[in-house]
């Protein structure tokens, strides 16, 4: 987590950088907007700027709109200044922190950036296997595709991969293609030269240079655009980008990770994707199952969003009742572990008493989490699995003779004491099953006449 403060703080800049280190942030400082941009513009980067108020936010932040440089801003200033942190919110601010500066607030606003709830939590053997194939590969340099659908945590596990590499203590830059429109991702990636096209004034570095040393993440790679595949594939091939209007190559040295939720082979035959790069890219993959095959993780991780909910909401952590955790492993959780995060954090604001219950564990809408979510096949196999379970239950405590006397009498029932009809569904002689039913009256137990079922039976 990089983290550049500009201007004094009112004084409290030494307090804010000392508690923004004690949580993990690598702190920088510009004493102006001109400074911060220089210092954006080099390559150094940041994942969060905090601002004084004293400075001009609004344009501090037109200028990195502009200059095409996206990082979010927090503007701090005294408490009692209200009309200020309005005015930073209206520019563009993500956050108004008052000052002097509160170490919960500032931890609060790191993790929100810094995404610290991303943690890699597996208890799924089918999920820990491509954990293991992620250790076993990240200490190199090869690149690393890594697949599977929306919301399964393809960035997590990018992001673990390179915390186990060898380049951990350097920058890990994240870009998402699709988020970027496509003509401003090839500056975004390459940067510019002053003057390459309108409104670059000044000399950008790209997230190429700025990931040199570390790993750069490429995220939803398969919305790029041909041309800017083709860019793409020189650079990591020979190792050398060129800025946008550049004359010269600069050489850069990175470790590329790609995500996507589609099938690249299939982006390949349909002429959207590059093979030559598809190779280049997928030296190993690495495919997240779906969530809903891992439901050993689902466990797991409702228990961390539940907890985690809790505590940023101010709330008594309360467990999830036994009905809340079948609910959840009913679910077919289409958009994966984000959707289930969404899920727990309205179950955690929803529910009341001692537990949370499986009223709390609703959709978006309000809906309950229900057999509609499950596709048609899913729903057979556990409406089966439901039913034999009810069976189950019911045998519990029985003998062999009672259970079958109820079957024979029951099929009985069922055939409207046809003996001949019985018996062929039981798949027994005519000659046992009149035994069996002489044995029953024999014992005083009523056994349908031919034509007719019992007329106790429902």
């Amino acid at each position: 987590m990089r983290l550049l403060i500009v201007g004094t703080l009112g004084g409290q800049f030494s307090v804010a950088s000392r508690m923004a280190m004690d949580r993990g942030a690598q702190v920088a400082h510009a004493d102006t907007i001109d400074t911060a941009l220089r210092t954006l513009r080099s390559g150094k980067g940041a994942d969060l700027v905090m601002i004084d108020v004293a400075l001009p936010v609004g344009e501090f932040i037109k200028r990195l709109e502009s200059e095409l440089i996206h990082v979010p801003v927090v503007a701090c200033g005294m408490a009692s200044n209200a009309r200020a942190a309005v005015e930073a919110i209206r520019a563009g601010a993500k956050e108004y922190i008052p000052l002097p500066p509160d170490p919960e607030l500032i931890a609060a606003v790191l993790a929100a950036v810094a995404e610290d709830g991303r943690d890699l939590i597996v208890r799924d053997e089918l999920m820990a296997r491509v954990v293991r194939l992620a250790d076993q590969v990240a200490s190199s340099d090869a690149s690393i595709l890594i697949t599977g659908e929306s919301g399964t945590g393809k960035e997590v596990l990018a992001r673990h991969v390179h915390r186990k590499s060898g380049r951990a203590s350097a920058s890990f830059i994240a870009v998402n293609c699709a988020a970027i429109p496509e003509q401003l991702l090839e500056s975004e990636l390459f940067g510019h030269e002053k003057g390459a096209f309108t409104g670059a004034v000044a000399r950008r570095i790209g997230k190429f240079e700025e990931a040199d040393g570390g790993t750069l993440l490429l995220d939803e790679i398969s919305e790029m655009d041909l041309r800017l595949q083709a860019k793409l594939l020189r650079a990591i091939q020979e190792r050398v980008i060129d800025r946008v209007g550049g004359t010269r190559p600069v050489p850069v040295d990175i470790r590329i990770l790609a995500t996507s939720n589609r099938n690249l082979a299939e982006e390949v035959r349909k002429g959207s994707f590059r093979e030559d790069l598809l190779y280049r890219l997928n030296v190993v993959n690495l495919k997240i199952p779906p969530l809903r095959d891992r439901p050993a993780d689902i466990g797991a991780l409702s228990d961390y969003f539940v907890e985690k909910y809790a505590k940023a909401n101010g709330l008594k952590p309360r467990p999830l009742s036994h009905d809340a955790r079948r609910e959840l492993l009913r679910g077919r959780w289409p958009g994966n572990v984000r959707e289930l995060e969404n899920t727990l954090h309205r179950a955690v604001l929803l529910s009341s008493g001692e537990e949370i219950g499986s009223d709390a564990i609703r959709t978006p809408d309000g809906e309950p989490i229900d057999e509609t979510l499950l596709s048609p096949v899913d729903r057979s196999v556990r409406q089966l699995a439901m039913t034999a379970e009810v069976m189950t239950r019911a045998l519990v405590g029985r003998t062999v003779a009672d259970v079958e006397r109820d079957l024979i009498l029951s099929t009985l029932d069922h055939c409207l004491g046809n003996r001949t009809h019985a018996a062929n569904i039981l798949g027994i002689s005519i000659r046992t099953l009149r035994n069996k039913l002489r044995e029953y009256s024999d014992d005083g137990i009523a056994v349908p006449p031919p034509g007719e079922a019992r007329s106790d039976v429902a």
